[in-house]
């Protein structure tokens, strides 16, 4: 049987039915308005894409082809839908957003959530709307620093680092008024507390009363060492009025309720969600119209502060050859780069964000920003190492300790590395709710979307 191939192109025209469930209100923008960020990534140039700051993700349209771009600190999903007169684009922050909207068009049938797809961070993504079958999406990266620009003065690193995170965090004040509340997810470590003494020193500086700054720290059933180290912390800067612990029952840290807010089942990024969603759960039942929330999630990252020996898939040598690795994954291009979740923080940033997200506050992860993730890859890791491994884990501290002290004039106390999820919690409490292996996380998530 002979095919009319034109005929078939002739049936299956072009489409341009798009359903945009991104609210414009997601985004937080600290260098231009929405309209301009929104003709930027029309425009499908990537300098001018490059030049939004903030954490956004904006999808323009141009007759047959869709443009989308994102930052880490704002997710974005998408599902093709078969119609009878060709297919439909849903772009929206979540899965389940797409999949009750499947749901209220009759297509419910379409759905699985291994055939969404998540918008790789730092790359213009193009879609051509056609017929059958689904095309594939073009990527162009708009975001590519310049690695290994700065010298090897960690004084000159401390810096450039947080002085970038003060100037980030001061564009975002900008666009609060100033009688909001701020809250910082705080557990004394490097990341969190260069956060909030980056805020109240620039409070300060702009004359605006550091009371509205408060640093919630949980503490599940009353314990946990991250209490007792952000008391510390705080004390020894004599600070401590910024301090609220919250306390909340081992009964609010629930590892089916992490997968349902974030969507997915990689344990670490799990039991951290875990810990972000009991604390912001119970920030809300204590303050029904707080708004604003700033977080440390992307120091590690930046700085390369992740135990190499815990997988086995890295060395030394791929953590500081590899542009962005920890950001990015492997890279769009790779073999094992996911569709459904993209890789590195570009995947597992959602465990900030969407706990924050569901509970109703507007979050902002400065680390996370590309202005600052720029910095940070403008550091010689190699020179400053000389790929020894303990010389890496010591440098976040003493970098992020001697810009903090640069640019707010405070010392900062550094205590040793430890999780989120290991610091909320007692550890014996901890492993009984969160295994090791992978499979009881698997599960949680293949029985919320398909039960």
């Amino acid at each position: 049987m002979l095919v009319n191939n034109r005929a078939i192109m002739q049936h299956h025209a072009y489409v341009e039915r798009v359903i945009n469930l991104i609210c414009p209100d997601g985004n937080t923008l600290l260098s231009q308005s929405y309209d301009e960020a929104l003709d930027a990534v029309a425009s499908g140039d990537p300098s001018r894409i490059r030049q939004i700051d903030g954490q956004f993700a904006i999808l323009a349209q141009k007759g047959k082809i869709i443009r989308m771009a994102r930052s880490i600190g704002r997710p974005m999903r998408y599902f093709l839908a078969k119609l009878v007169d060709g297919p439909c684009l849903i772009v929206a922050e979540r899965i389940d957003e797409i999949s009750a909207k499947l749901k209220e068009m009759g297509l419910l049938n379409q759905f699985h959530p291994s055939y969404t797809r998540m918008v790789p961070a730092h790359h213009l993504l193009e879609l051509t709307l056609l017929g059958c079958p689904d095309p594939n999406p073009t990527y162009t990266r708009y975001f590519s620093p310049q690695r290994n620009k700065l010298s090897t003065d960690l004084n000159e690193i401390g810096r450039a680092y947080i002085g970038t995170v003060e100037t980030e965090l001061a564009k975002w004040l900008d666009t609060i008024d100033r009688k909001e509340p701020l809250g910082v997810l705080f557990s004394g470590g490097v990341d969190s507390g260069a956060v909030l003494l980056t805020l109240y020193s620039l409070l300060l500086k702009r004359g605006e009363s550091p009371q509205r700054l408060k640093a919630f720290t949980l503490s599940v059933e009353g314990r946990g060492d991250d209490a007792a180290q952000a008391r510390q912390f705080l004390d020894e800067l004599d600070l401590g009025f910024l301090l609220e612990e919250v306390t909340v029952p081992a009964s609010a840290v629930s590892l089916e309720d992490a997968v349902r807010v974030i969507e997915d089942y990689k344990p670490l990024d799990v039991q951290s969600a875990a810990m972000t969603w009991a604390l912001c759960s119970e920030i809300r039942k204590r303050y029904p119209e707080w708004t604003y929330l700033c977080d440390g999630d992307g120091g590690d990252e930046n700085l390369k502060d992740y135990p190499i020996e815990e997988n086995k898939e890295l060395t030394i040598r791929s953590v500081l050859n590899n542009l962005m690795l920890y950001q990015e994954g492997w890279g769009v291009n790779a073999v094992k780069h996911s569709l459904t979740f993209s890789g590195g923080q570009s995947r597992g940033h959602v465990r900030s964000f969407a706990p924050a997200r569901v509970a109703g506050f507007k979050g902002l992860s400065p680390f996370a920003l590309p202005n600052v993730i720029e910095v940070a890859e403008g550091i010689p890791f190699i020179e400053l190492t000389d790929w020894d491994v303990p010389k890496l884990y010591a440098l976040k501290g003493e970098i992020v300790r001697r810009g903090v002290e640069a640019i707010t004039g405070l010392t900062m106390p550094i205590f040793d590395k430890r999780r989120f999820q290991h610091g909320a919690m007692e550890r014996a409490e901890f492993d009984s709710k969160f295994p090791a292996t992978e499979g009881k996380y698997r599960a949680a998530f293949t029985q919320h979307f398909v039960p």
